[in-house]
């Protein structure tokens, strides 16, 4: 095919928008998270919606995920993942609009409170949102879905903890994911038998006298026994 045939066979497609959006979970203390902004531009101006943006010219959909992600929490390094692609034919009023979901877990006592405020965002828990436009609710579902396949099976709920944590708190931290309750006795006897996590010698004592032992995610220690064929399930 010539150059000059090549050119006219792309000057003569649709044009189509790719966008990404972000799913961005949080957690405190006993309640799973999202991160939601009210919308500045016209449709649906002022109301909640995901966070997101067009892809540019100069960058990869990988690269536009992870710019949305810096320029609302001011992180680069954390747990961002694709989701999946939301094509249906009226899903944007706007304009013809694919949008590329990604999840990320967000530790909340890293992310820069400054930043969500200047973009008119805000964490709501997981189980009270406000409605959201377009099709960012059920893109907010299949999020938490995948979530909860993925924390089944490998280690990720630790993205969403602090780097120092007790025993208590991880279980709480599972419960807000499958949004039931644990057995204590179970969970812990289950978790300490993996041998992935580092006793440390502090306690938390914010919630009693006597404090809870906390603890830290080995990384290195976890790679070492999957490469040994160690499976990880909760």
């Amino acid at each position: 095919m010539s150059s000059a045939t090549l050119k006219k066979y792309y000057e003569g497609a649709e044009k189509i928008l790719v966008a990404i959006d972000c799913i961005i979970f949080g957690f405190d203390k006993e309640t799973l998270k999202l991160l939601l902004f009210k919308r500045k531009i016209a449709p649906f101006a002022g109301e909640w919606s995901l966070i997101g943006s067009f892809v540019q010219s100069g960058e990869s959909v990988p690269e536009a995920a992870q710019r949305v992600l810096e320029e609302s929490t001011g992180l680069n390094n954390v747990y961002l993942e694709e989701m999946g692609s939301y094509s249906d034919l009226q899903r944007d009023p706007g304009s013809r609009v694919i949008s590329i979901a990604h999840y990320a877990l967000i530790r909340l006592d890293e992310h820069k409170q400054q930043l969500v405020e200047t973009h008119q965002a805000r964490w709501f828990p997981y189980d009270d949102l406000p409605d959201l436009i377009l099709d960012h609710q059920e893109m907010t579902q299949n999020a938490l879905a995948k979530l909860r396949r993925k924390a089944r099976y490998q280690p990720i709920g630790f993205e969403l903890l602090p780097e120092k944590f007790t025993l208590p708190q991880l279980q709480l931290l599972y419960q807000a994911i499958y949004q039931k309750k644990l057995d204590r006795r179970n969970f812990r006897k289950k978790i300490l038998s993996m041998k992935i996590l580092e006793k440390l010698d502090e306690k938390d004592k914010t919630n009693s006298r006597k404090g809870a032992f906390l603890y830290r995610f080995d990384e290195k220690k976890y790679q070492e026994l999957e490469r040994k064929g160690m499976n990880f399930e909760l």
